[in-house]
């Protein structure tokens, strides 16, 4: 009997294979339980007694040549697919995947740190979940005093622990650990208990900064925070400052930018005044520096709160706060 005849051919399949399941039909079809490897097995028995040993040997020889083509054309097209299958989930990710990139609030805060950073102040940061002392007494805010009415605070423990309502909470910190002179601004998220619209959210964003020396004054306050608008706006911003109260300074003001989504003509986010409020700020008050065991009489000082997400929204022209907070990637820190 001549096998080679039998299996020459199908070495050309085993070759030519393009798949592993391709492979594994002739495999089967050649070594399998009733494949033709076993079908000339089985007629060893018809042979001469003389023929079966020989026959034997030669079609075991042949059968291990069989196996060893197959595993190694096996091992061939298994790295083969990986390639392919890596090559395919690469593609499908770079697909579906969107390229994410940098919140607004975090390119904007990054923006103001190096703003500061280049006019000396360090940064700094405290805790969010604060104490009744440093949100609001050493702010020079007595149990009694409206201005807790008007911040509608978050309490963890009420009347002492509470989630912190302003960044100014950090200042008090720094003022109490710090000795003058020294210049220090940052980020920090807050919490109040407010209504959620377009321009407020009961999670949301400040910038502090506070300078304490020798000759701080007003003009020190006004000419920083202009440089800021105008580092953030270009040169051209409209920016106003009103006479404002604020217990922890004296005198106050409010900060205010001409509304980026009407340019001043009254809409739904600016509440129809054309202008939308981006913080407040003034000189230290002489009770917040007592507390501090700072001199006022030696020691003065500006502080400045800035509504972080206002910022951001105006510098990235977003009319609704909301959306801050919703993962949205239209609104791309690079989009002006």
């Amino acid at each position: 009997m001549n096998f080679q005849k039998t299996f020459t051919p199908i070495e050309k399949e085993i070759n030519i294979a393009t798949t592993t399941q391709e492979l594994e039909k002739i495999r089967i079809r050649l070594l399998g339980r009733k494949g033709l490897v076993n079908q000339f097995f089985t007629k060893i028995k018809n042979l001469p007694i003389d023929e079966k040993k020989r026959f034997g040997q030669k079609l075991n020889l042949t059968k291990k040549e069989l196996e060893k083509l197959i595993n190694n054309k096996k091992k061939q097209l298994v790295n083969e697919e990986k390639v392919l299958i890596k090559s395919a989930d690469q593609e499908f990710y770079h697909a579906l995947t969107k390229k994410g990139h940098l919140h607004p609030i975090t390119v904007t805060s990054n923006e103001i740190n190096n703003f500061f950073k280049s006019l000396g102040f360090s940064t700094y940061e405290g805790p969010e979940i604060e104490t009744d002392e440093y949100c609001f007494r050493r702010l020079n805010v007595p149990p009694d005093h409206p201005a807790r009415d008007m911040q509608d605070s978050i309490y963890i423990n009420e009347p002492e622990i509470l989630l912190r309502t302003q960044a100014s909470a950090i200042e008090t910190r720094l003022l109490a650990k710090e000795t003058p002179p020294f210049k220090a601004a940052f980020p920090a998220r807050v919490y109040r208990n407010e209504k959620v619209n377009k321009s407020n959210h009961f999670v949301f964003h400040h910038y502090q900064a506070v300078a304490v020396d020798k000759d701080i004054t007003m003009k020190d306050l006004i000419g920083t925070l202009n440089s800021l608008f105008q580092k953030l706006y270009g040169l051209k911003v409209r920016v106003r400052y009103r006479c404002k109260y604020y217990p922890e300074v004296e005198p106050g003001l409010g900060l205010d930018i001409r509304c980026f989504s009407c340019q001043g003509k009254g809409c739904s986010l600016c509440k129809g005044v054309g202008w939308i409020e981006m913080g407040g700020a003034g000189i230290i008050h002489p009770k917040v520096m007592t507390m501090a065991n700072i001199n006022p009489k030696i020691w003065r000082g500006f502080a400045f709160g800035l509504g972080l997400d206002r910022w951001a929204m105006a510098k990235y022209k977003i009319g609704d706060i909301r959306t801050l907070l919703g993962g949205n990637l239209a609104y791309k820190p690079n989009q002006s």
